[in-house]
């Protein structure tokens, strides 16, 4: 599934590009509450709190994106809708797991820094308007601090305990 809908790269405007990152980072943002609930609810505290500073991260992102585009488009409508987007950087759904470790959950948003790096890196060739270029690099260049900082925690973390994913799965029941 293509991450975006309806988006043509080579003609987008800097004001569409920056209504479009500040929906990847939302929609970001939101997964990772997601997964902190989840995860909460699981009593996996350590991978809750880790996922719930990532969507700190992505709203401090978002809000700073926000900003930009309110000061040089002020309330110019949008023409990009989260319809347009899925899992530009969001983590898959499927990355969280009941009694993740904090070195699972870290792994996982690696993944969506790395996800999002390449929609970055494939965008790149077919954009025409030089700010927006500017602006893609610039996004294309932040997923990069943003894997090496989560490189960083995965150093960090303790290691994984030694039992096997489906050791944690519940058994069938009768209904």
């Amino acid at each position: 599934m293509s991450p975006t809908k309806g988006i043509h790269f080579a003609t987008l405007s800097l004001k569409d590009a920056l209504d479009l990152a500040v929906l990847i980072e939302e929609e970001a943002r939101e997964r990772y509450e997601e997964f902190s609930d989840q995860m909460e609810i699981h009593h996996t505290r350590e991978a809750a709190r880790f996922f719930r500073m990532m969507a700190g991260n992505e709203e401090k992102h978002r809000a700073e994106l926000a900003a930009r585009r309110s000061e040089r488009f002020g309330d110019e409508p949008s023409a990009v809708t989260r319809a347009m987007i899925f899992d530009v950087e969001a983590p898959d759904y499927d990355e969280a797991r009941a009694f993740m470790s904090e070195r699972a959950a870290l792994r996982a948003a690696l993944r969506s820094e790395e996800k999002a790096h390449g929609f970055f890196v494939a965008a790149l060739p077919q954009i025409k308007d030089a700010d927006v270029r500017t602006l893609f690099e610039e996004f294309r260049d932040e997923e990069i601090e943003h894997q090496n900082l989560v490189k960083r925690e995965i150093e960090k973390a303790p290691a994984d305990p030694d039992l096997p994913d489906d050791d944690f799965g519940d058994d069938p029941v009768a209904q």
